[in-house]
């Protein structure tokens, strides 16, 4: 959970608030500005003075996972304002004045805003391992044994960054992002669980025909990352950096290794963090909830395999 300072939490109802200012939120406006942030039962405004109703929310939901967070990148957001980047640009310089003692960043990763944290410098942004993620994978994942599954990939990615084998890190990284995916998309969707996934893009093979589709077993991370993007669960930019990191995750085929020698370090794996913060806030905002045949049978779960 992201759990910040008192002060600090005072600081950014004033800023989201911003009374008297050219931003300034009304109380309904702050409502709809919870429910863009994907608040799970948002509040009504009760009419109370504005900012302390919104620094005690701020507070209650620190036990929330992702909640605050997804509420700091949204004020971030440029698709929150009408004139887009611009007054996105001046909330997110306000906000990580703020944001400053607790070592916290909110920056674009190609496009969308993304909380780090900031380097040892006070500069640079760096993304590590998103908090939380066994909790935020169970809001996402009915199935346990694939939540489960998922952490054992991440912890094996934590013991490669421990032994500076960020090859492996990447390529652990990638397969994270696939089997998400996966279970997102066959948990919510009987018709790819029951005839696999079809070519999205509708691309055609050399004598002219469409591709079949692409069992659950054989799907690629590539059709994983498109289907998501064509349902709008998650946007371009997140899909761009997907795919970076799918790129990265192929670098477990040796032979496109000694092609492209690429340089592995702990800068690369900070990288591929990034991505995988964007897109679980993508899913988090735009997935629809589980059906209850999915999240309610315990007799048939849907259990996805990774490879």
């Amino acid at each position: 959970m992201l759990t910040l300072d008192p002060r600090t939490l005072d600081r950014l109802a004033e800023v989201i608030v911003d009374i008297g200012g050219p931003y300034e939120r009304k109380g309904y406006q702050l409502e709809v500005l919870l429910h863009h942030a994907k608040w799970e039962n948002p509040p009504e405004y009760d009419g109370s003075p504005r900012i302390p109703w919104l620094r005690d929310e701020l507070e209650a939901r620190q036990d929330h996972d992702g909640e605050l967070e997804r509420l700091l990148c949204r004020v971030c957001d440029p698709i929150e304002y009408d004139d887009g980047a611009a007054s996105a640009d001046e909330f997110r310089t306000v906000i990580n004045e703020k944001l400053a003692s607790e070592q916290l960043v909110v920056t674009l990763v190609s496009g969308r805003p993304v909380l780090g944290t900031l380097a040892p410098d006070g500069h640079q942004a760096t993304f590590a391992e998103p908090p939380d993620l066994k909790q935020r994978l169970e809001s996402l994942i009915a199935d346990q044994q694939t939540v489960e599954v998922l952490m054992g990939r991440i912890e094996e990615t934590r013991i490669c960054v421990s032994g500076g084998a960020y090859r492996m890190a990447t390529i652990g990284i990638g397969t994270f992002i696939e089997g998400l995916l996966l279970a997102v998309l066959l948990e919510r969707d009987a018709d790819l669980r029951a005839n696999g996934f079809p070519d999205v893009r509708q691309r055609v093979q050399a004598d002219g025909r469409a591709k079949k589709r692409s069992s659950a077993d054989r799907v690629s991370l590539e059709l994983l990352i498109d289907t998501a993007y064509v349902k709008k669960w998650v946007q371009l930019d997140a899909t761009a950096f997907a795919h970076a990191v799918r790129d990265f995750r192929n670098f477990i085929h040796p032979r496109k290794e000694v092609t492209e020698q690429p340089r592995f370090d702990a800068d690369t794996v900070m990288l591929c963090w990034g991505p995988v913060q964007a897109l679980l806030n993508d899913l988090e905002q735009n997935v629809p909830p589980l059906p209850s045949d999915v999240s309610e049978s315990s007799a048939d779960p849907v259990t996805v395999t990774i490879t």
